[in-house]
Formats: C-alpha cells, structure tokens, sequence
C-alpha cells in the first residue's frame, strides 16, 4: 500500500468570540487556508483532487457544504470537488483520515483536508437549537431514549465525570490551565508557531487594518490566583470556564499526497501519516475516549507510549488530558508543548487539522520523529493519529 505524506500545513491564528475574526465569513477563511496550502507547495490547483473540511456547525453561513464554499471562495478551480465532514471536536482530524485513506488506496493522489468554525458567526449548537425551537425536534430518537432513558448527553457533564472518575482535583485542574497559557506565552514569544500561522487582515474597532497573527485568547498576563477564583460550573465540581477550551473562530488544513504525488509537486514532505485509528465509546461521559483510542492506537502500531516524542491531546476541558496522562502513564513534558485549546482556543471543526500543524512544526522545531494526536469528540467518539517526521 502507499503512503501517506503531509507536504504543507496551516492555520489560522485564532480569534476569540466576537473578537479579531469576526467580520471573516466562514467559507473566506476555509478559501484562504486552501490558497495557502496552494502557494506553499506550488502545485498546480487544477491537480487537487478533492478538498475534504471538517465543520461541526453547519448551518446558516457554515450550510451548504462548506467545503465546496471554500473552494468557491478560493483560487481553485470548479472542477476540484469538495465534501465537508462532521466527526463533532474532530471533524479536521477525520478529514485528515478520509484524505490519508484516499493517497495510500491509490485512488487519489493529492487530496487536502481542512477545517474551519467560525464560533462568532455560527454560535455552538444551533444546529441544533434552532430547529428545535421552531418545532422540528432533536436528535434524540425514541429508540436512543430507550437505550439511554432521561439522559441528556452533555459534555460538561462528561468533563465533570472524567474528573471524579480519576480523582482530579480543581487545584490540579486549575494548575494545568494556567500552564497552557505559560507554555502558549512562551511558543508565541520565542516564534515557533511563526512557521504555521497564515496572517489574515482585520480591520480593528477604530478603523484601522493589521494583520493577525497571534491566537487572540492567549492571556499574557495569567495567574494562577486568578484562575482558583473562577467560579465552578457546577457546585461540587471541579471544571470551571479557566479549565475549559475558549470559545474560537479559526481555519486550518494540510495537504496530503502519495508517492506519485510527491512526484508531481516536486516538494519534501514534513510528516508521514504512521497510523490511524478512530473509537467509539460510553456517550455518556462521552470524552474519555481518547485513553483507549490511543492505547488500540499504540498496539496496532506495534509502539509504547514512550516510543512518542510529543502527543497532541486537545484541552477540551483540562480532566480531558489530566485523566490521559494518568491512565497512559505518559511523561506531561511531552504534552501539548506549545499549550492548547485553553489558552490559544478551540475553533470545533478546525481543531484536528490545527493540531496536527502544531504537532508537524513542534516536531520540527525539537528534531523529534513521533507524535500521535487524539481529540475527544461528542457521541463517544475519539480519533487517534500517529505521525513520523521526515
């Protein structure tokens, strides 16, 4: 079988809700994440073969195939066809998968996988809500009320029972929020996500335009005080708003080739997709999945924990990689090195694709070779990715 290499990676720094991105329509910021990957491989648009985006919410602006949207939006032609993908918090990741499965099968031979969420202009949920509330039900069948009887899937409620479940203090919580700030401080301070960033143009509250380039919700000026004081989200808990993913807008996406492929472009790859795995799980707590996924992971790779330079292991809420760490017995210098969805944002569709360019350049920039990525998703579900540099 072939393989599959990552020839180019992008993203978008991130914006906060009602912030930085906000006049960007959605399907602008997918078309220029595909120029991007474009300019930087030279390739011919015309030779892309499918454009595959990851989108949780797609409705009103995110509707109407989002994928196809961006490539309208950009600088390829009509004849690249495009799909969007809906794998909830993975959704990039699994686009990542679909175009991998797609170089290695033969069948195509360059393929770019995307995500993008605006969360200001499409607001969490309203796919959802909005049908709802105008009387044409919910997702919940009778026969899922059968099998799960007055329960409400929730992902709060799973982040709550992750922490009990593992013994996870607030302190403990709270400690590692406040370190994915100091380790996003120090990754946008010292440039190393300078490599990954696409800067886009913004006009600011007094008129002015400037480019964006740095992740919006980082707080430079964090301390650790202040995230003790943030109120609970439920009494007894443990999760507050500070331990929890912010809010983001944002786009990301790669560009995946096969040997052929490789050949045509003419360029050096960064990464090779190594392994991949996709799991299902209890939808109850719904975002434990990440620790089998990634134990199936490793055994089908034929791999230890320890033979992974650095692990990608998005901070939907901080129990998420807390209980990861515990149950894997990983080393926490290895994790999320650059910090993660706490401090720089968690852009729902444009997170797989987004991690991965963190992971490519995190590699790159400590010389390591392994890195493996896993994202909770809702419904129970967790992709798992191991990738080598090159």
């Amino acid at each position: 079988m072939a393989e599959a290499y990552i020839v180019a990676a992008v993203r978008t720094a991130g914006g906060r809700k009602a912030g930085r991105l906000k006049d960007w329509h959605p399907a602008d910021l997918g078309g220029k994440i595909l120029n991007a990957l474009v300019d930087s491989t030279k390739v011919d648009p015309a030779l892309i073969e499918d454009v595959i985006v990851g989108c949780v919410d797609q409705a009103g602006e995110q509707g109407m195939n989002i994928a196809r949207n961006s490539v309208l939006a950009s600088k390829l032609p009509e004849s690249v066809p495009a799909t969007s993908v809906d794998r909830q918090c993975g959704s990039s990741q699994q686009a990542l998968h679909f175009a991998a499965q797609a170089v290695m099968s033969g069948a195509m031979d360059i393929v770019i996988a995307a995500g993008v969420e605006s969360m200001t202009r499409v607001p969490m949920g309203m796919p959802i809500s909005l049908p709802f509330k105008n009387g044409f039900g919910i997702y919940k069948s009778p026969k899922i009320e059968e099998r799960y009887p007055n329960i409400q899937f929730s992902q709060f409620a799973g982040a709550e029972m992750i922490a009990k479940k593992y013994g996870l203090t607030k302190d403990q919580l709270d400690e590692f929020a406040y370190n994915s700030h100091q380790k996003a401080i120090a990754a946008t301070q010292s440039g190393a996500f300078k490599d990954e960033i696409l800067a886009l143009e913004i006009t600011t509250a007094d008129g002015k335009t400037e480019m964006h380039t740095i992740d919006e919700g980082i707080r430079f000026d964090a301390n650790l005080d202040a995230i003790k004081g943030v109120k609970l989200l439920v009494e007894g808990g443990a999760i507050t708003a500070a331990s929890s993913s912010q809010i983001c807008d944002g786009a990301s996406g790669v560009m995946i080739v096969n040997e052929k492929g490789l050949k045509q472009l003419g360029v050096e790859p960064l990464a090779r997709v190594h392994h991949m795995t996709v799991v299902g799980g209890d939808p109850v707590i719904m975002l434990e999945a990440p620790i089998p996924g990634t134990e199936r992971a490793l055994a089908k790779a034929g791999m230890k924990i320890d033979d992974i330079d650095l692990y990608e292991v998005n901070e939907a809420f901080a129990s998420v990689p807390t209980a990861w760490l515990q149950k894997l017995n990983a080393d926490p210098a290895r994790l999320n090195v650059n910090g993660g969805a706490i401090s720089l944002g968690h852009p729902l569709g444009a997170s797989g694709t987004k991690l991965m360019t963190t992971l490519i350049y995190a590699l790159k920039n400590r010389n390591k070779r392994y890195g493996l990525q896993t994202m909770c998703e809702g419904g129970g579900l967790a992709n798992v990715t191991i990738i080598e540099r090159l």
